[in-house]
Order: C-alpha cells, then sequence, then structure tokens
C-alpha cells in the first residue's frame, strides 16, 4: 500500500487502482462532519466521495470517483494518511478485492452492450451469416491485440466475425492509426493492412490528424469510455454472449485453449509460433 501525504493529493485522480462503475451516496457520518484533510484535497481537485466502510487496523475505506473512474482508498486512524493500493490482510486476503464486490455493484451489461452495438468499429472475419460474433476493443499499437488478432484468424475462415472497436490508450500515435482505418473506404482492408504491418515503423497519414477529423476523434475516445465501463483496464478487450445469451467480459490475450470457448466454435489449428506462448 502506498502511503500518501497532503502535498501528493494533487496527483490522485490519475493513480486511481481500481476502475469500476457505481453510484450510491455517502454516508450519513461523514456527510455530517468534514472530510480528512488527506480526503479533502483530493475533493478539492475534482474527486467526489461516493461511500465510506470501516476496515481493519482501525483504517476507513472510502470509494472514490474522479472522470467516471472508481477507486476503493483507506485513511489512517488519526486520518492523516491515505493508502491507495490492495490491502491485504496475514492470511494472503485481498481484502480490497471483497470490498470492491461487496460494495461495488455490477454494471449493467445488457445496457452496456446495446451501447457496443452501436459503436463505431470494423467488421473482420464472415460478413454474411456468421456462425458467432465477438467484440474486442484494439489498440493499434498494443502488441497483444496484434497477437490476439492473429490467433483468431483461422476462426474467422471458420465463421466468425470479429468487430474491433478501435481506442487510443497507449502513444501519441494511437488515435491517428485510428483515425486512419476508420476514415478508409475500406476499414477492414485498412484494418488487416494496419495489423500486418504491426511493429514497422509506419507514420500515420497526415490526414489522419485529430484536428482534422474531430468527428471520428470523438467517436474513438467514446469508444475508449465505453471500455473502461465494462471494466476493462486494457487492450484486447474481449465481450461475447455465449450460447445461453450470457454476455461475457475478458480483458487481455485469451490462452488459445480459451478461444473455442469464446467464439462458440471448434477448435481450429494455429501454427503461428509468436502464439506458443498461450497455449
Amino acid at each position: 500500500m502506498k502511503r500518501l501525504k497532503n502535498k501528493r493529493l494533487s496527483k490522485l485522480p490519475a493513480a486511481l487502482a481500481l476502475l469500476v462503475a457505481l453510484s450510491g451516496g455517502v454516508t450519513a457520518a461523514w456527510a455530517a462532519e468534514p472530510y480528512p484533510k488527506v480526503i479533502q484535497g483530493a475533493v478539492d481537485n475534482g474527486v467526489k466521495v461516493v461511500k465510506t466502510f470501516p476496515a481493519p487496523s482501525g483504517l476507513t475505506g472510502w470509494v472514490l470517483t474522479e472522470g467516471g473512474r472508481y477507486s476503493i482508498v483507506f485513511t489512517t486512524a488519526d486520518k492523516k494518511s491515505l493508502l491507495m493500493g490492495a490491502l491485504i490482510d496475514e492470511n494472503g486476503e485481498n481484502l480490497s478485492a471483497q470490498y470492491a464486490e461487496k460494495y461495488v455493484p455490477k454494471p449493467d451489461l445488457g445496457s452496456l452492450y446495446r451501447d457496443l452495438e452501436k459503436a463505431a468499429y470494423v467488421v473482420e472475419g464472415t460478413d454474411r451469416n456468421p456462425r458467432s460474433v465477438i467484440y474486442i476493443f484494439v489498440d493499434a499499437n498494443c502488441p497483444f491485440c496484434h497477437l490476439a488478432w492473429k490467433a483468431l484468424q483461422p476462426y474467422e475462415r471458420a465463421g466468425l466475425q470479429v468487430r474491433w472497436i478501435p481506442v487510443a490508450t497507449l502513444t501519441p500515435t494511437s488515435m491517428p492509426k485510428a483515425i486512419e482505418v476508420m476514415t478508409a473506404s475500406d476499414k477492414t482492408a485498412a484494418f488487416r493492412k494496419m495489423e500486418e504491418n504491426h511493429g514497422k515503423n509506419l507514420a500515420p497519414s497526415p490526414k489522419a490528424a485529430e484536428s482534422a477529423n474531430p468527428a471520428v476523434a470523438a467517436s474513438i475516445r467514446k469508444n475508449g469510455e465505453l471500455m473502461e465501463k465494462f471494466r476493462i483496464s486494457g487492450t484486447p478487450g474481449l465481450i461475447w454472449k455465449d450460447k445461453q445469451g450470457k454476455i461475457n467480459v475478458k480483458g487481455g490475450m485469451p490462452r488459445l485453449s480459451e478461444i473455442p470457448m469464446i467464439t462458440g466454435l471448434p477448435e481450429q489449428k494455429i501454427t503461428d509460433s509468436d502464439l506458443e506462448r498461450f497455449r
């Protein structure tokens, strides 16, 4: 756990550790009295207090939100210091995760999935009557997104449709590269070209500048906001419905053994040596 003094509080919004979605109100006990200075400093910088709760060793837990992002932090018994990160007990239990499970309501996946269907994306794979459909948040500069793309190629040939949702989270060129794909006359061909040239030092076209494509850039930023609402903290982020209609969410590159379950398709032969470590 990191221990923060007052002078560090201006950095709190950028360091929110648990990105979760929840709603609720401040408990009456804290609403009736001033916040500790270590919390007030964060509030003065735009952070909102959503809830407080008692924690072990005299700590107080706080659910904070800023810019649509949420975190669970703790203050010490003397209210003079703030702790961030995972709170682990003597048995090795992650209490922060347990508090998140207890105090944080689950996102409305049904509503988010409907937003997903209306997002700006690129369709790859089977176009008509696909056997299954999955959505994947992708950053143009993400190496694990590229590996996921390679792993899914055999499944696309077997009837999978992948809807790649571009975001711009990793580097300054992520946004112009995403814009270049989303403004292409053939988005699928542009996306494939991007992936086939992944890792090569190819600069995006000057025409793909954010200033020249404000509406497209806004749709890509909106995709990033949607990814956060699904509680996906990095790319790739996969969302799919299983055969029972249940919505599933997975962050990160899946194991190759997981892909049949994710796609709902029989296991396909994968021989790419770059994917051996994911078997």
